[in-house]
């Protein structure tokens, strides 16, 4: 561990734009020393004027996540045997036994497909890697999966169907260098606000030099710098790529040098756009075609368009054909390679980026190798020494289809580390049902009253950020080293030695021998040499001498020779080198409104708050600037269903209802409404606004819609309870977690 008695470099954990941050301990330099509720000493952070990534900026939780680190903690392993029970404190050692109990059972008679783990982006990268190593390789199963999938599997897809490979192929200076910002289905300043600044603060320095295009039902904080906001219908994404591409043909504002030099596929794309003339884009996506016409002009006559898109695309039933919509017009303009110019994935996650890198999703294995690869399969597989065929040649469960698999009963062991699917999954009344069905759940948390855990059987106490080492990677391929600068709390454990002991208990000693996480990344490092996320080059000593890093990084580089952008040479990781147009037709949405459900329902976040609240929930500032949910409904939809500002309404989709309190606003466009997706039933303004959202996904990336459902509205009397709170099941269990929050 770090010694406390100086600053501390590090990434922020919270969202993807990965922020350095600078820690300073409590009671720095004489200060008093500030203490939580509970009487822990707070850190206090600031953000890194030295970090490439934010350049020091920081945002509201960033700055305040000191707070979080010792609030509320689970600090012991905990069981119950049925759902009915009380949770009983346990050791690791019988913790343990009961893992491999139950994973040697499951082996010898279902098999280890009937095993599986959803992760999240949470992790480090050396966590992300060794349970890869645990499942993948020495059980068998490709059944890990991660809360990456509900964010940005459907940016994966989209890359490495149009490009050749998965990797954001910009860097955050392109905000400098771009002439054109184009923003679809991002909420940047409330989602990603430290680079929402740095383009607001480019435009303030140079208005004529950038135009903002926003492309999104609601009028955000985003919306309100635009020069141009399209506020489209719900759902019809693809076909404003599309007519936008039509516009730059018509307009002969296509690179016909680029295109021939470097693409394939453009005579059966031009077929596709060809119906998709300006009238009928407009027309559809129920904006004018002036509108449509001057945004098209951009794309066609200006040099530097940068595309910048997240869950809005991505959480789609056609979300990979989105992203390849939009890699579309990036490849017929010739944008891309170059400063200031291509389609930049904002990620969600802190470590989505190195979770992709390390084989975190069902179908990948370390190094963007695929696990459908005879070729992939055995070198990874020599490189863990393991025997061949141990690697199973089909992907294993995305997330949906692990709560499939338990409804039908086929799980013996689901694992959840370090998310709460139980906030964030859609039709969450199915998710817990599903649950309820499943032998043996384990949950690996650092908090203790998540909504998950008041589903689980076995509560394993994680070590979080801060007190453990290990690296992460942020949306612009930026490698950042995160020390351990607390103690572990309680009796904790970092997630990659829990999955390196339960894997030598279960008989792979050599395979699980590791005296530190550095140990690990050095592993992980050496199994990336030759791929295009190469960052064979790195180490933790790297890293900690040098500062943060991008990658691709080979061995042998030098820390100020990393490329900042891919495909410069106009060359894509392709068979033949080259990118791909994408022709596909628009579908719309999987769920739109009809005469029972006439509004769609669209989940978003606010910028005070992350994800489901199991960190940020624990600041009183932070829920001071969003004390409550709220749906966001135009006037003339409150009129016709009688709802008043500030009231209760009632909101049912085919999966349910639940009430929260309104306001009325035009910046939402009427037939759609909108909720925040971060309370869960723990909290006391209980709101669980994935419950009403459907399970259809891309049938690509396998990303579930949670972006739109359709919903009816009417005016409600009083707050409907969650089934948790009614029952007094909540209650009865915080009984029991209590002794273990420290």
């Amino acid at each position: 561990m770090t010694s406390p008695c100086k600053s501390i470099q590090s990434q922020c954990p919270y969202c993807g734009v990965g922020c350095g941050l600078e820690l300073m301990p409590p009671g720095e330099a004489g200060k008093s020393v500030k203490r939580d509720a509970e009487g822990n000493p707070m850190w206090t952070a600031r953000g890194n004027k030295q970090h490439p990534s934010n350049l020091g900026q920081v945002c509201i939780k960033g700055a305040t996540v000191g707070e979080t680190l010792a609030k509320g903690r689970l600090t012991q392993p905990l069981y119950r045997p049925t759902f009915n029970d009380d949770f009983q404190p346990i050791s690791w050692d019988s913790a343990f036994d009961l893992l491999t109990g139950r994973i040697r059972s499951t082996l010898s008679g279902k098999g280890a497909d009937a095993i599986a783990m959803y992760g999240s982006g949470q992790f480090h990268t050396e966590d992300y890697y060794l349970a890869q190593k645990l499942l993948k390789g020495a059980l068998g199963t490709n059944n890990f999966d991660a809360n990456s999938r509900l964010c940005m599997s459907s940016a994966v897809a989209g890359y490495t169907r149009s490009l050749g490979s998965d990797g954001p192929p910009c860097c955050y200076e392109d905000l400098d260098h771009c002439s054109v910002a184009f923003l679809i289905g991002t909420n940047t300043a409330e989602c990603h606000p430290v680079l929402f600044q740095r383009l607001l603060k480019r435009k303030k320095r140079d208005p004529k030099g950038l135009t903002i295009v926003v492309v999104d039902p609601r009028c955000t904080d985003t919306a309100k710098i635009a020069d141009h906001h399209l506020a489209i219908a719900p759902g019809t994404d693809l076909a404003l790529l599309h007519g936008l591409a039509w516009l730059v043909i018509e307009d002969n504002g296509f690179d016909s040098d680029f295109i021939d030099a470097a693409t394939e596929g453009f005579s059966d794309y031009a077929k596709t756009i060809n119906t998709w003339t300006a009238e009928e884009t407009a027309k559809l996506c129920g904006i004018t075609e002036q509108e449509l016409r001057d945004v098209g002009r951009l794309w066609s006559r200006k040099a530097g368009i940068l595309s910048l898109w997240s869950m809005g695309v991505n959480q789609r039933r056609e979300g990979t054909a989105v992203v390849s919509g939009l890699i579309n017009l990036h490849l017929l303009t010739g944008e891309i390679g170059k400063p200031g110019a291509g389609p930049f994935s904002l990620t969600g996650q802190p470590n989505a980026m190195g979770g992709r890198e390390a084989g975190g999703l069902a179908h990948l294995l370390p190094g963007y190798r695929l696990v459908t690869n005879p070729d992939h399969r055995s070198e990874v597989e020599q490189a863990w020494g393991l025997a061949s065929g141990s690697i199973a040649a089909e992907p294993g469960l995305s997330a949906w289809q692990q709560v499939e698999a338990m409804e039908r009963g086929e799980l013996d062991l689901w694992w959840v580390a370090a998310t709460n699917p139980l906030v964030s999954m859609p039709d969450l009344e199915r998710v817990k049902a599903a649950m309820e069905r499943c032998p043996l759940v384990v949950v690996s948390e650092a908090y203790a009253d998540t909504e998950t855990s008041h589903y689980a059987h076995l509560l394993l106490p994680a070590s979080q950020w801060s007190e453990k080492s290990g690296a992460m990677t942020n949306s612009e391929r930026r490698v950042t080293l995160c020390p351990a600068f607390r103690p572990q709390h309680g009796d904790s454990r970092p997630d990659w030695e829990v999955f390196a002991e339960l894997g030598r208990r279960l008989g792979f000693v050599d395979q699980f021998t590791y005296a530190s996480s550095a140990e690990v990344y050095s592993e992980f490092a050496a199994l990336s040499a030759s791929r295009i996320c190469d960052v064979s080059g790195l180490s933790h000593k790297l890293l900690n001498e040098h500062g943060p890093q991008q990658w691709p990084f080979p061995l042998g580089h030098e820390p100020t020779q990393a490329a900042k952008r891919l495909y410069v040479g106009k060359r894509f990781p392709t068979a033949n080198g080259r990118a791909r147009f994408q022709s596909d037709a628009p579908l719309g949405l999987a769920e739109p409104p009809c005469e029972i459900y006439p509004l769609v329902l669209t989940v978003g976040r606010y910028l005070g708050q992350w994800h489901t609240m199991t960190r940020t929930g624990k600041v009183k500032r932070l829920n001071s600037m969003h004390p409550e949910p709220r749906l966001e409904i135009h006037p003339s939809d409150a009129g016709r269903f009688s709802i008043e500002d500030g009231g209760l309404a009632a909101i049912t989709s085919r999966r349910g209802t639940l009430t929260a309190r309104v306001s009325v606003t035009d910046r939402i466009r009427k037939g759609s409404v909108f909720l925040p997706m971060h309370w869960g039933f723990t909290q006391s303004e209980a709101c669980e606004a994935n419950t009403l959202m459907h399970d259809q996904a891309c049938p690509i990336s396998k990303q579930p819609e949670l972006k739109a459902t359709a919903v009816v509205v009417a005016p409600a009397v009083s707050v409907m309870q969650p089934v948790e709170q009614q029952s007094g099941r909540l209650e009865r269990l915080r009984r029991k977690l209590i002794p273990a929050l420290r």
